[in-house]
């Protein structure tokens, strides 16, 4: 009975670490949301970090949060280092592309929780912009890692939804001005 129970048990850790290698290694999260602005007036919020907290999804999250600035204040080069709480968490975003006023892309780097690249795209409507907010990301071989890619939309689009809406309402009252 014990060779039986220590053979099902094998059988169930093959099947989960196997059943790892069948879900998506990369990882692709992505928003959008139409800003009543234009594309040239949305653009400086996200290519400047130190205007990031102004619609930031995780800044009411951790007011006590700690925020480095390095590089050009804005565009290709400009660097954020953070370390906060739990749900802040730590590490650093660089721009790496600035095409303005239409895609802005950054690296992320969590440490040990992995690296991946976020990007803005926007694109002008009669009015309007519609901004995409997503990230990239590989998983790895990892197989804890491969079952998290799978929650990661989830986790992560509905901060993005929250990021979105917060940078809209930021940008159209102050373009309402």
């Amino acid at each position: 009975m014990l060779r039986n129970v220590l053979v099902g048990l094998v059988v169930l850790i093959l099947v989960i670490v196997g059943g790892a290698y069948l879900t998506p290694r990369n990882v692709h999260v992505e928003r959008t949301l139409t800003i009543n602005a234009s594309a040239e007036a949305i653009f400086p919020y996200l290519n400047d970090y130190r205007r990031f907290n102004e619609w930031s999804p995780w800044a009411d999250r951790d007011p006590d949060a700690v925020y480095t600035y390095e590089g050009p204040p804005s565009g290709v080069g400009a660097r954020m280092s953070w370390e906060g709480n739990d749900q802040v968490g730590s590490g650093t975003q660089e721009i790496i592309l600035s095409d303005f006023p239409n895609r802005l892309e950054t690296h992320l780097d969590f440490g040990a929780q992995g690296q991946a690249v976020a990007f803005f795209d926007l694109q002008p409507m009669e009015g309007a912009t519609d901004v995409t907010w997503g990230f990239d990301t590989d998983m790895g071989l990892n197989p804890i890692a491969r079952y998290m890619g799978l929650m990661m939309d989830s986790l992560v689009g509905a901060d993005y939804e929250e990021g979105l809406l917060n940078l809209r309402d930021v940008v159209e009252s102050n373009t309402a001005n």
